[in-house]
């Protein structure tokens, strides 16, 4: 029923290229809100990436769940999640494996990261450089959703690979920028009244990050799992 965080967070690091195709239906190049220019050149000149996040789960309306920690971003397709509340997790990417790691079960589950199938993402452009509208089919403003600090826009985005704008199966994400250009949030909605929203704050660009973060060491007595992603934090009822 509903996609995974380590999902969305594998298909923005592996295999991006292969979900250019057709060009987007956008009017023109001309057309492209200001804002999302800066946003998209902004991004696009940062080798690396560090922002601290919430993550929200909620259904119906209601949040279900609540997740914080650090993101760190590394070009080509490295990335490293370190989830702090309610509990310690780590995802981490690694340019060959997907790693989980939960240090309370001693557990890390590893999947190479080709094995994916399906490369859309609403966040493939922290880690490639890609426009959004290479991301999206068809992307601009929206009143859909609401933004969560006066002055910030929100974008609507249906992600290339799914249906129709006309659809209701068409996946659609709320990009919600600051007039600055930062992203400050990206709401993913799903199926059955499920939604999944991301909030950033202190992006830092091209901030020294050393290049172990990026590398897995399993601490001693870790099990390793090989296979699927378990689902994610913050996907849990």
């Amino acid at each position: 029923m509903r996609r995974g965080l380590r999902e969305f967070l594998l298909f923005a690091t592996v295999g991006a290229a292969g979900m250019l195709g057709a060009a987007p239906k956008l009017a023109s190049v001309t057309s492209t809100p200001r804002t999302l220019i800066i946003l998209e050149d902004r991004y696009r000149k940062a080798a690396t990436l560090r922002a601290t996040f919430l993550e929200r789960y909620s259904e119906n309306g209601k949040e279900m769940r609540l997740e914080a920690g650090k993101a760190y971003f590394l070009r080509p397709g490295r990335m490293r999640w370190e989830y702090e509340k309610p509990e310690k997790n780590l995802f981490l990417v690694d340019g060959k494996y997907v790693w989980f790691y939960a240090p309370d079960d001693h557990t890390a589950t590893r999947m190479p990261a080709k094995k994916s199938d399906d490369w859309r993402t609403p966040i493939a452009f922290l880690t490639t450089g890609m426009k959004l509208s290479r991301i999206c089919s068809e992307v601009g403003p929206t009143q859909e959703a609401k933004p969560s600090t006066a002055g910030n826009e929100v974008y609507r985005c249906v992600l290339r690979g799914s249906e129709s704008e006309k659809d209701s199966a068409a996946q659609k994400v709320f990009f919600e920028i600051s007039p600055q250009g930062e992203l400050a949030r990206i709401v993913v909605p799903q199926e059955a009244g499920v939604q999944i929203e991301f909030e950033f704050k202190d992006w830092e660009w091209n901030p020294t990050l050393a290049k172990n973060l990026f590398q897995f060491e399993p601490p001693p007595g870790t099990v390793i799992v090989n296979g699927l992603l378990p689902e994610a934090p913050g996907m849990r009822q």
